[in-house]
Order: C-alpha cells, then sequence, then structure tokens
C-alpha cells in the first residue's frame, strides 16, 4: 500500500484516538468513557458504571467458585469427583438467579434508553445532514445553514506544518446552541451512512440517505464540545470532525443574528461584479477546503479516479461544461454536486480559481451572476 493511501487510514485512527478526550486534547490515559455535560450523558455513565460492577462481582463469585474447587478440591488431595445429576434445586437456582440479575440491568437500562429516545416538547430543531466529507447544519426555527468543514490545513495532515491542539477535530464552522433547551437533531446523509458522535454529549446515530433518524440533548454548562463522523465512510472518514459550542441564550441569539445578516450580505455580494485577484484568494480558500482532498493541492489529482484539475480538458476548455461540472457533479463517480453546497460567490471563486492556478492560466474569470444563470 503507498503512502498516499496509507495517510487517510493513518488520520483517521489518530482522530478517533483523540476524540476519546474531553475537549479533543491528548488526555492522559484512559480506559473508562467520559461522564459527559449532559444529565442524559451522566445517566449513561452511571449506568455503564453499574453493569460493570455486576460483572466484577459475577466474575469474582464464579471464578473464584472455580478456583476454590480446583485448589480445595483436587485429586492429589485424595477427593473423589460427586456423582450426581438432575439436581432440581441447582437447576432452578441457576435459571433464576441470571433471571433475576438480568431484570435488575434490563429496568435502568430500558428507562435509559426510553430516555434517550424522548424528543418531544423540543426547544429547537437542528436537521444535520453528512456529506463526504462534511457536515451541514440547517436551523430549521431560525432560517439558517451552513456547511461545517475541517480546519486542519492540508499541510498539517500531510506532516508538512506542525499540528495543532485539536488536530482533525476543529472545523470552520461549529453547531451554536444555547444551554438549557432542549435540542432536537434530524439527522440524514446526502451520499452515503455516516455517523453523528459526539461522546460528551452521549450522542451517536447513523446518518443514512434517504432515511431521517432523530436524538436530542441538553447541554447544563457553556463550552465546546468535539465528535467525529463514527463509520467508515470512504477515503477521508477521519477528517469530518463535530463541534458543537453552547453558549448562554443571548450570546446565542447575538450569532443568530450575526448569521442572518452574514448570509444577507452573501445574497449582496452574488449580485456585485467580483475582481480577477478577488474571486482568486476566495476560491483557493474556497479549493483547498473542498476539492484539494481529491483532486490534491498542487492540481495534479490521484490516478483515473480523482483525475488532475492541472491542465485538464475541463478546466481549460467550455467555461460553460465546467461549471455544469462542478455544480451538478458526475453521476456514479465521486465527483459531488457543488451547485447545492456552495453559494454563488463561492462557485464562481472556485471556478476562476481552477482555470487560472495550476498553470492553466486561461484568463477567464466566472462572476457570481454567471452562477445564478447557471442554476
Amino acid at each position: 500500500m503507498s503512502n498516499a493511501h496509507l495517510k487517510p487510514a493513518v488520520a483517521a485512527l489518530s482522530g478517533a484516538a483523540l476524540a476519546v478526550s474531553a475537549g479533543g486534547a491528548v488526555a492522559a490515559w484512559e480506559v473508562n468513557m467520559p461522564q459527559g455535560v449532559t444529565e442524559i450523558s451522566r445517566t449513561v455513565y452511571d449506568l455503564h458504571m453499574l453493569i460493570f460492577w455486576i460483572c466484577v462481582v459475577i466474575g469474582i463469585v464464579v471464578f473464584g467458585a472455580m478456583f476454590y474447587s480446583i485448589v480445595k478440591h483436587r485429586k492429589s488431595k485424595g477427593h473423589q469427583a460427586a456423582q450426581f445429576h438432575e439436581s432440581t434445586t441447582v437447576e432452578v437456582l441457576w435459571t433464576l438467579v441470571p433471571f433475576l440479575i438480568l431484570v435488575g440491568m434490563a429496568i435502568p437500562a430500558t428507562k435509559t434508553l426510553i430516555a434517550m429516545e424522548d424528543t418531544s416538547n423540543a426547544d429547537m430543531t437542528i436537521k444535520v445532514t453528512g456529506y463526504q466529507w462534511k457536515w451541514h447544519y440547517d436551523y430549521m426555527d431560525e432560517g439558517i445553514g451552513f456547511f461545517s468543514n475541517l480546519a486542519t490545513s492540508r499541510a498539517a495532515i500531510e506532516n508538512r506544518a506542525e499540528k495543532g491542539e485539536h488536530y482533525l477535530l476543529d472545523v470552520d464552522n461549529p453547531i451554536v446552541v444555547p444551554v438549557n433547551k432542549k435540542i432536537r437533531f434530524l439527522v440524514t446523509a446526502n451520499d452515503v451512512i455516516h455517523a453523528f458522535w459526539v461522546p460528551d454529549l452521549a450522542m451517536k446515530k447513523d446518518a443514512i440517505p434517504g432515511f431521517v433518524n432523530e436524538l436530542w440533548t441538553r447541554i447544563d454548562e457553556p463550552g465546546v464540545y468535539r465528535g467525529q463522523c463514527a463509520e467508515l465512510c470512504g477515503k477521508d472518514h477521519g477528517f469530518m470532525p463535530i463541534v458543537v459550542v453552547a453558549m448562554e441564550e443571548p450570546k446565542y441569539l447575538d450569532w443568530v443574528a450575526e448569521q442572518k445578516a452574514a448570509r444577507e450580505a452573501e445574497m449582496l455580494a452574488s449580485d456585485q461584479e467580483w475582481g480577477k485577484s478577488d474571486l482568486m484568494a476566495r476560491g483557493e480558500k474556497i479549493y483547498n477546503t473542498n476539492c484539494a482532498a481529491c483532486h490534491q493541492a498542487n492540481g495534479e489529482g490521484m490516478g483515473s479516479v480523482f483525475p488532475a484539475i492541472k491542465g485538464s480538458a475541463v478546466a481549460t476548455g467550455s467555461i460553460q461544461g465546467h461549471i455544469d461540472l462542478v455544480m451538478n457533479g458526475v453521476q456514479g463517480t465521486a465527483m459531488a454536486a457543488y451547485g447545492p453546497q456552495l453559494g454563488d460567490v463561492d462557485l464562481a471563486a472556485v471556478l476562476t480559481y481552477q482555470r487560472n492556478a495550476f498553470g492553466n492560466d486561461t484568463g477567464d474569470v466566472i462572476q457570481p451572476t454567471d452562477i445564478k444563470a447557471a442554476r
């Protein structure tokens, strides 16, 4: 296996190891699950510890009886094996005792599972959609939505730059929620099966195309809580983290107002004419976030599966054909449709960048109005 194929696997394993620590930083050696910061997460932890200690006691009793019998009643001391069968008392005991133990474990477990699935009377709803390899969050009550991408640079992933504290566990746009509010999540996927997992919040649900799962949380204290996709969803599976920022309600309302203002500004910007240098600068950022994972930062691609953009017939040929391919994707391939994912300005910027970077130098400038017309 080549180094290029090993890197995503190693990164995924590194991300999984980091995720077990609260906040995502490298922690001291721990073997237990986190207690979390929600009532449900603490209930899950308490249930886990209850079952653990029940198993410990059972293990001590069973293996203690075995070792005692082996040592004290061994043949070398003159003991003879007892000859008996069909003991009604023994049959009743070894049926009744495990039954009572299982019932004692099932009652609190069932209560916890029912509580985890009760999404009724939520204060707000967020729709979560998994993409290869990013998340989209749609605030159903606020009318805002955005994509959340990995913030770790490709240089750090490829060991060309120093890795930060939250390596593979930081994003450009986190989920922002208020504390002390019941938040309902609707979880689905756009392409393949993903899994939405935040350990500190005791949240984990599969994101399945064409199907909507539900889960909820209520966070007690402000903070930053990190998770990851927990389903093997492709080559960059380890590169789609989840970051939840919980804040007091006044700050949350300010954040909502900022998001709405930014959305309005983006709509105004899509009607303006942009200069080539501005589009190139913005396009490079969009390319590195959305395209470099497959086509590489230098545009040289990876074989026939992820073709090169450098010198390609698409990036140097028909502008309309290039726009159509990026907006609508290529069915049956890994090339996703970016029309629903990126705004007019971002699409214009990344297309302009692709047509003028990597030595393509076509001189073409694609405006947001061109994208709007193509939609």
